[in-house]
Order: C-alpha cells, then structure tokens, then sequence
C-alpha cells in the first residue's frame, strides 16, 4: 500500500523547514506532494528539496487539495495542513485501518500553544468528531483514493470543504476515529482570541448549515469577523 501525502502551502516560508524535515523518515514509504496557492515568500524554493512533488494551482484549500490528488499515485490520500506534524507511527496507523472494513478516518488532535482554553478546544472537537461522524483538516484527513474519487473529491468551496466531504464520506462509511494525535498550532487560536475564535467557528458552521455563500463565510473567517461589513 502506497501513501501520498498532500500539504497545500501558502506563504509558510517561517515554518515550512521544520514541518517538512519531520515528515523525511517517512519518504520511504510515501510521497510527499505540497500545492502551492500562489506565495508570494519563500515558500515553494524552501519546500522543493524537500518534496517529491511541488505543484501550483489556484488559491483554495480544496483546490489544492484536489490539484495534488490528481497527481498523487498513492493508494491512500493523507491531506495534511502545513502547521500540522503527524504523530511518529501515523503512517502504521493508516495502514492497520485500512486493513480493516474502514476506508477513510482521521486522527484525535491536540493544539500547541500558551492558552489554557487549547486543550480544552481540542478536546470537544475530537469528541464531536467521533459523534457527529465529521473530521476536519485539523485533524488530518485519510481517504482511500478510490473513494475519494467516487464521491466526487472535494468540492471548490472556500471553506467548510472538510465538512463537506466527511459528510459524503460517511454516507459510504462512518470515519475511523483514532486516538492518537495529530499537533497543529493553535497560532490563529491565540491570534484573534480563544473564546471569540469558539464563536467564530460556531457561528460560521451554522452560517454553513444554513446555507450562506462559503465565499463570505471565508473571509470572515480571515478577517475573525462574524458578520460583514
């Protein structure tokens, strides 16, 4: 079983080196590709050495995570954010899940940073995930490539495009939910403020729900606004 991992990149020139050299020892059994969205930084000429594949496409998570499952040739997808570090036997993990009747999963997440709240964050999102059946980026993605294909891969929205898919996902299968533990930063936690960020992402999940433009979902979700202006 082969493994393609796809990181889609922009403007991470002050941590790529340090995401990228941990994911080395695992090159052995896997592809590395990043997708870049158009940096402006250093990005991609830090990133190339380090990568068996660097590609460019169109800003958009989903859109570079689709441009690089089109090049992947793993039979198992890995959608990994580029602040995020896998824990050291991930890639044992996936397999011994793929062994079984499940075909997609993710993994439980912590977040790094100061903040008390981070911990506490972390642990109702993996709680959620495991009732609700949705996984998000954070929490790294794998999907058997087949699958992932058949539900019509990820669909070009400008966020919520991990809430979409789980969703299509689990209508073939519920996710396999494994303990271990992904580490993402909880920079844009700390960034905009642990509470207001908790509403904030509540308040865009429901905005989702309902059926607002994921494009004006988007920037407020850069900006840490909850209502335009």
């Amino acid at each position: 079983m082969k493994y393609s991992i796809i990181i889609p990149t922009l403007n991470e020139e002050e941590s790529i080196l340090a995401f990228l050299s941990a994911l080395q020892p695992v090159r052995d059994c896997c592809e590395i590709i990043v997708v870049d969205g158009g940096s402006l930084d250093k990005t991609k000429a830090l990133a190339e050495p380090f990568v068996d594949k660097l590609l460019s496409s169109e800003r958009g998570r989903a859109v570079q995570m689709n441009a690089g499952a089109d090049y992947a040739s793993g039979d198992v997808l890995v959608f990994l954010h580029a602040d995020t570090f896998l824990p050291q036997d991930a890639l044992n993990q996936i397999a011994d899940t793929m062994k079984t009747d499940r075909q997609w999963g993710r993994f439980d997440v912590e977040l790094k940073g100061s903040h008390f709240m981070l911990k506490i964050v972390a642990f109702f999102m993996n709680w959620r995930s495991r009732l609700s059946g949705i996984a998000t980026g954070d929490q790294v993605i794998f999907v058997d490539k087949l699958l992932f294909e058949a539900v019509g891969r990820y669909p070009a929205i400008a966020i919520m495009e991990d809430v979409a898919l789980s969703k299509k996902l689990k209508l073939i299968s519920s996710p396999a939910c494994l303990y271990a533990k992904v580490s993402a930063s909880g920079r844009r936690w700390e960034q905009f403020g642990v509470f207001k960020t908790i509403l904030l992402m509540w308040r865009l999940r429901l905005g989702y729900f309902l059926g607002e433009d994921p494009q004006v979902l988007a920037k407020l979700y850069r900006e840490g606004k909850f209502w335009k202006t």
